[in-house]
């Protein structure tokens, strides 16, 4: 369900992955049966390729990393979450967001 620059975070990954990273994050809450989901998934694998070697683009499935989810008060999905330097810097919520508009958040 991801493309090659898409990376999956998890639960026990996410402080590390996300939380340390020395480059922007962008993170999709997401789940299999969520189509909204389903249907900005191109568009997250478009933006982790356009930010390769400048920042992470990865995925959080909502049902498998419950409490990264909880900590975010992640409440609808997709929920778009950016990081920089471990902190929320900009959030999209709902299907409708364009690539050049993440892709411009991890600037």
């Amino acid at each position: 369900m991801a493309g090659a620059n898409t990376l999956e975070f998890t639960d026990d990954n996410f402080e590390s992955d996300v939380l340390q990273s020395s480059v922007p994050v962008l993170v999709d809450f997401w789940a299999e049966w969520c189509a909204p989901c389903r249907a900005i998934g191109p568009t997250i694998d478009q933006v982790a390729d356009a930010t390769a070697g400048k920042a992470k683009v990865g995925k959080v499935n909502v049902d498998h990393a419950r409490n990264v989810a909880v900590k975010y008060g992640i409440m609808s999905i997709p929920t778009i979450l950016v990081f920089k330097g471990g902190q929320v810097t900009q959030k999209f919520v709902g299907g409708g967001v364009q690539k050049d508009q993440l892709v411009g958040a991890l600037a």
